[in-house]
């Protein structure tokens, strides 16, 4: 049975579109329960909620009732979550929805121990940020395979016009060689351009904080390899993905972290040649995900691995097409890494290729006993 609250938060909690509850984790069993709750679960009464918990569990995808076992036994335990997403459907021909969980741990003065917080709906929400994140990570993909396409025939261009100044410079033609000249800089100043405006792009991202939430990586790392795939055409590479799970989740700032990925696969593009392969792997490890990326390019000589991300490194080169570099770019990647509590390192050879590996948090570790 549970227990009445006091009259004036009983009118407050009553009248709230969030389910309020307060749970005894000592007891097991539940001791107050809005009315909002039965909005949220119809068919379900409230009073009859410490019966029907195992049933709402099974609500949840096989990964989430892991995922939510797993945060309330930590919450439980004094570590704190602000607060938890689950996805829920009480069966296949009913709409699949967001509910956000937030929980803080108490203790009563005889020591048992209490959850209390709210549930509610963020369906429409979490639908929007995700089609938003999306599409921002589309929209960085395709930016990178553009600047790449765009600033190859500028290059080319580029070098057209010194050559054909060398092959002209025995007329003594100034207003031929000032032409010329012309055309050198414009191409050079409209290939800084490009890639100015996609560096730009990842530099700011670096200047915000992080914004955590937890992402099913196999997911949002094919949606930026396919966007890759459909630009091979564009860029003479073949990009492959190779997920060693169909699913694998874990807390990192989504734009972000693709982010990270969409310039380490600027990079390999940069540094490989026509016809070359640019691979993504994820694996789920015993405590950890490991995401590599990885080319059969140029490869990095051995004297500039040490000095990779450094900031403003001394090993920032030019690309095949003459790609300019700010020397930022591994050093912001290195510390978004770092943000998201992961560690990045590099292997390399020259003219075999190279790969990076990044190793982030896993929520499949097991828990502190």
């Amino acid at each position: 049975m549970l227990a009445p609250l006091p009259e004036p938060f009983q009118y407050l909690l009553e009248d709230s579109q969030h389910a309020s509850f307060i749970y005894n984790v000592s007891m097991g069993r539940m001791l107050y329960l809005s009315a909002a709750y039965e909005r949220l679960f119809p068919g379900h009464p409230r009073a009859n909620v410490d019966a029907d918990l195992p049933r709402l569990l099974s609500y949840l995808p096989a990964e989430d009732q892991t995922y939510a076992r797993k945060c309330f036994a930590e919450l439980a335990a004094g570590q704190l979550h602000d607060e938890l997403l689950l996805r829920v459907q009480p069966r296949p021909d009913v709409p699949r929805r967001w509910l956000c969980v937030r929980a803080h741990r108490s203790a009563t003065p005889d020591g048992q121990t209490l959850l209390s917080g709210t549930v509610n709906d963020v369906t429409v929400e979490q639908e929007y940020i995700r089609n938003a994140d999306k599409y921002m990570a589309k929209k960085n993909t395709t930016l990178e395979i553009l600047s790449h396409d765009l600033a190859g025939p500028f290059n080319m261009l580029q070098q057209l016009a010194e050559y054909i100044g060398e092959k002209t410079r025995p007329l003594n033609d100034p207003q031929v060689q000032k032409m010329l000249g012309i055309m050198r800089d414009t191409c050079r100043d409209s290939v800084n351009l490009i890639r100015d405006f996609v560096d730009g792009e990842f530099m700011d991202s670096a200047s915000v904080e992080l914004k955590r939430t937890r992402v099913d990586l196999v997911l949002a790392l094919r949606q930026v390899v396919e966007t890759y795939q459909q630009g091979e055409h564009l860029v003479a590479k073949h990009f492959h993905f190779e997920p060693a799970q169909a699913t694998l989740f874990v807390e990192i700032d989504n734009n972000k972290f693709l982010q990270v990925i969409n310039n380490l696969m600027s990079n390999a593009i940069k540094f490989t040649r026509e016809g070359g392969h640019i691979t993504v792997r994820v694996e789920q490890r015993a405590h950890t995900v490991l995401v590599t990326v990885a080319d059969d390019g140029i490869g990095i000589p051995a004297a500039l691995l040490p000095v990779l991300f450094d900031r403003f490194t001394k090993a920032r080169r030019p690309g095949l097409r003459g790609e300019k570099t700010t020397g930022l770019g591994m050093h912001l990647i290195q510390t978004l890494v770092r943000l998201h509590n992961g560690t990045i390192w590099v292997e390399s050879a020259e003219n075999q290729g190279t790969t990076f590996y990044m190793e982030l948090p896993s929520l499949a570790a097991p828990l502190a006993v």
